[in-house]
């Protein structure tokens, strides 16, 4: 029962995908019909896993148009104290370093009463409005062998092209953890659309 409910807090977290070839990052190249279901308020998920990429890693991109601007998007992205917000089972994240394109970023995720503890290291790039992460060597993890991954923000008349790419490793089989893994890139780019879809507080009067 503890592997499986491992197995289904990778999965909800976000944090999980099929195999395939690692992939450039940045804005893929879309066919056609894919355009038009991004136009339609579809979001996409591809097999193609980030650069860097391990020949065991799963994960795959998920590709949607978020209709808010890139700096109120990025905005979100980059307040990684934020993330609980939209990334599924994320309980708290904690900014432990933070310098000009870095932050050193502790999360804490649960799922019933198990909850698990890894630090990230993020790189981020407002020109292009890029993020990439990895896990940071020498902190406490005991659930992932590899977690990489990486944010893309483009222009997209009047509204963001949001790219978001993802590889991982866990202690577990991988075929405890491959069921459902679309979904779970599916449910971060919802709850980023949510946030970032939702009007603006007026605030008091």
């Amino acid at each position: 029962m503890r592997a499986i409910a491992i197995a289904a807090l990778v999965v909800l977290v976000g944090l999980e995908g099929a195999p395939i070839g690692a992939a450039p990052a940045g804005s893929l190249p879309l066919p056609e019909d894919h355009e038009r279901r991004l136009a339609a308020g579809e979001i996409i998920a591809l097999d193609a896993l980030p650069p860097g990429a391990s020949s065991q890693a799963q994960g795959g991109t998920a590709v949607a148009v978020v209709r808010a601007p890139v700096e109120k998007v990025w905005g979100i992205l980059t307040d990684y104290a934020g993330h609980p917000r939209f990334y599924p089972r994320v309980v708290s994240a904690e900014v432990m370093k933070a310098s000009a394109g870095y932050a050193l970023v502790r999360y804490v995720v649960a799922i019933g009463f198990l909850s698990f503890t890894f630090t990230m290291d993020k790189y981020q790039d407002p020109e292009s409005h890029h993020i990439r992460w990895q896990l940071a060597p020498g902190y406490p993890n005991r659930l992932f062998r590899e977690n990489s991954g990486y944010w893309q923000v483009d222009h997209r008349d009047g509204a963001s092209l949001v790219t978001y790419g993802l590889a991982v490793r866990t202690v577990l089989p991988g075929f405890l953890t491959r069921t459902a893994e679309r979904d779970s890139l599916i449910d971060t780019i919802a709850g980023l659309r949510r946030l970032a879809e939702a009007p603006e507080s007026a605030g008091p009067r």
